[in-house]
Order: structure tokens, then sequence, then C-alpha cells
């Protein structure tokens, strides 16, 4: 079917289906690559910052940290570790922060994908009723019921390319958008985890630093 007996059949709710799916294209391509950046990079650059923090060597882990600033996970480490004589309490609260602080950046677009989802097929189903309509107005029985017939019934087919193409743009960024949800849960369960794995390297040092200090004292 032809772009333009498509949109002729579809009605005017075609237009701003379309503009959905423009919308929705540009927003998924930007997401794909935020994402993969995010997968692709940050696991390795966890584990190495870890490791160069469990060998003590705190300003090698920070010039890790500032090379790789795109990063969610830098960003929360780099929060908590730029603190001066933090308490483990103090490091625990910056952590949670700047974790709490990325979630808008990784939910980003969510609002826009679920009002796609919810309006492309209420569109659609407008854009079927308001065919329907215009088809049975066109009936003229004048002309006899065969003919009237005829024409309600090419008139419904041309009015369901409205609810066809509603629903396919609205399964098309369900997809994605269940894509996204699943890699931010997993972002969550990963800043919980390598957070919690530097908080206790923290505490361990912090608590040897304390040790020291009192057999200094003595």
């Amino acid at each position: 079917m032809a772009i333009s007996k498509l949109f002729a059949d579809g009605g005017v709710v075609m237009y701003p289906l379309l503009a959905f799916s423009v919308v929705a294209i540009a927003l998924i391509i930007e997401r794909v690559s935020f994402w993969y950046r995010i997968n692709t990079r940050q696991s390795k650059v966890a584990r190495e910052v870890l490791n160069l923090y469990r060998l003590e060597n705190v300003v090698g882990a920070l010039d890790k940290l500032q090379k790789n600033v795109d990063l969610p996970i830098a960003r929360v480490f780099l929060s908590a570790l730029e603190l001066e004589e933090a308490t483990p309490e103090e490091f625990r609260l910056a952590l949670e922060s700047e974790a709490q602080a990325e979630i808008p950046i990784l939910k980003r677009f969510n609002n826009i994908f679920e009002t796609i989802i919810s309006l492309a097929p209420l569109l659609g189903l407008l854009g079927t009723v308001l065919g329907l309509i215009a088809s049975f107005e066109s009936i003229d029985l004048s002309n006899g019921a065969g003919a009237g017939a005829a024409r309600v019934t090419g008139g419904i087919s041309e009015a369901l390319v409205s609810t066809a193409s509603g629903l396919v743009v609205a399964i098309f960024v369900l997809m994605f958008a269940n894509t996204f949800r699943g890699f931010y849960q997993r972002q969550i369960a990963f800043l919980q985890e390598y957070g919690g794995q530097l908080e206790l390297l923290y505490r361990r040092r912090y608590e040897r630093g304390g040790e020291k200090s009192y057999a200094a004292t003595r």
C-alpha cells in the first residue's frame, strides 16, 4: 500500500501518528546509544576502580573515575570519594544521594514513551470512528441498498487503517520501552551492588586509620 493511499485511507489522525513515530524513533536512538555506552563500559570501569581503591591507590581510582565521568557509576563513586575526611555514614549518604540523583537520567523519556503507547491506539480508534461516521453518512438509499452497502464496506476497510497504524506505533514503542525499563532496573541493582562494595572498602580503611591513630597516642 502506497504511503499516500495509507494516509488518505487513515484520515487526519495519521498525521499525529506520524509525528509520534518520528519522535519515538529519535528518542529510541538516543536511549539505545545511552544504554550501549553504559552496558559496554561500566562493569569494567567499576571493577578497575574497586581494585585500585583496594590497593589504596586512591589517586589512581579518582583519575580513572574522572576519565569516565559520563558513566553513572563514576559520578556516584566520585561524589563519595571526593569528600574530605568523611565518616562512613557521610560516605554512605553521599553514595545514596548521588544514586538518587541519577534516577531521572536513567528514566529519561519514559513518560514520553508511555504517552505515545497510550495515545497511539486511541488516535487510531478515533480515526476509525470518524471513518465509519463518514461512511454511513455517504449512504444514498435512493440508489439501492446494494450500492450503499458496498460503499459502507469499502469505507469500513479504509477506516480500520488508522486503528492498525495506531496499534503498530504503540507495539513498536512498547517493545523498546520495556527493554529500557529492564536496563534501568539492572542499573539500579548495579549501583547498589558496587556502591555497597565501595562503602565496605571505605569503612575498613576508615577503621584501620582510626586504629592507627589510637595506637599512635599510646
